[in-house]
């Protein structure tokens, strides 16, 4: 079982906590790792993308000329795609480019991203969380002392309404609870700063 230190909010370490092999000890699985990100990814497009057809766009209606005695290609509207200012052939239409893997693959891909956080050492592990009041100082002072430089993304176990106002203020930080954990978001953060309750509740989720 892999170890990870356990540390509290001035930065110190007060012991260690064996972490679930099925979940924070697999070998990573690069490919469903892109399959997930992919998926994640085409789900946040909004797909809003419209262009008029021949029937859509304004004027058009009467014929341009007679069909028969004047020399020039028939032409049955001037809002043909082939005019200026016609319409637009098989162009987007909205639509939504969300879908969905498998289960069994979802939960493969979030543990090994969990396990590719373990390996690069980028997961850190409070005892607990919990701010008395929104203070973007405060949480900034708590960074500081677990030395924390880059992107940050933070998991609690449940909703902390104070520790997420003050941490949405800090440039590079992000906040989730342990039920909204994602693929996309464990690997776009450099650091994984999670407290030892959402540990326990994404491995009794996952494992």
């Amino acid at each position: 079982m892999p170890k990870v230190s356990l540390f509290n909010v001035s930065g110190e370490q007060v012991g260690e906590l064996e972490l679930t092999d099925s979940v924070f000890g697999i070998e990573p699985n690069k490919h469903v790792l892109h399959d997930a990100v992919v998926m994640q990814l085409a789900s946040l497009r909004q797909g809003t993308h419209k262009t008029k057809g021949r029937s859509e766009v304004r004027g058009g209606g009467r014929k341009p000329w007679k069909q028969k005695g004047t020399g020039r290609a028939r032409q049955g509207s001037i809002r043909s795609p082939q005019w200026v200012g016609g319409g637009t052939v098989f162009g987007p239409t909205p639509r939504s480019y969300s879908y969905k893997l498998p289960k069994k693959v979802r939960r493969l891909a979030i543990r090994s991203a969990l396990s590719a956080k373990v390996i690069d050492n980028q997961l850190v592990v409070l005892d607990q969380l919990t701010l008395d009041q929104p203070k973007t100082k405060e949480f900034a002072a708590i960074l500081n002392n677990l030395k924390i430089e880059r992107k940050a993304l933070i998991v609690t176990a449940g909703q902390e309404e104070n520790v997420y106002l003050s941490a949405r203020n800090i440039p590079g930080v992000k906040f989730l609870t342990a039920d909204g954990i994602n693929v996309l978001d464990v690997l776009n953060f450099d650091q994984l700063i999670m407290t030892k309750e959402a540990v326990e509740k994404v491995q009794e989720v996952l494992a």
